[in-house]
């Protein structure tokens, strides 16, 4: 699917949304994501780098410093 074809569907779902709250975390969602994209520091990672974080991912798995999804979204709804 192209990235219009896309946009098209994400509008036309958006549209269709009657919750308040799902309204404003996607504005939140939205105003946050375009920070970092003005952010004239950010820059891409290098392969070395995304090696790195998944090295450090796998090992942090290893050891028990994870969270389940569970206790992931019960956390969000306080952010």
């Amino acid at each position: 699917m192209d990235l219009q074809t896309r946009k098209i569907e994400l509008v036309q779902q958006f549209l269709k949304i009657e919750s308040e709250e799902v309204i404003s975390s996607i504005e939140q969602l939205l105003k946050s994501s375009q920070k970092i994209l003005e952010d004239d520091r950010f820059k891409p990672m290098t392969m070395k780098e995304f090696n790195a974080r998944i090295d450090k991912s796998m090992e942090d798995s290893k050891i028990g410093h994870w969270i389940s999804q569970e206790d992931l979204l019960e956390e969000m709804k306080s952010w």
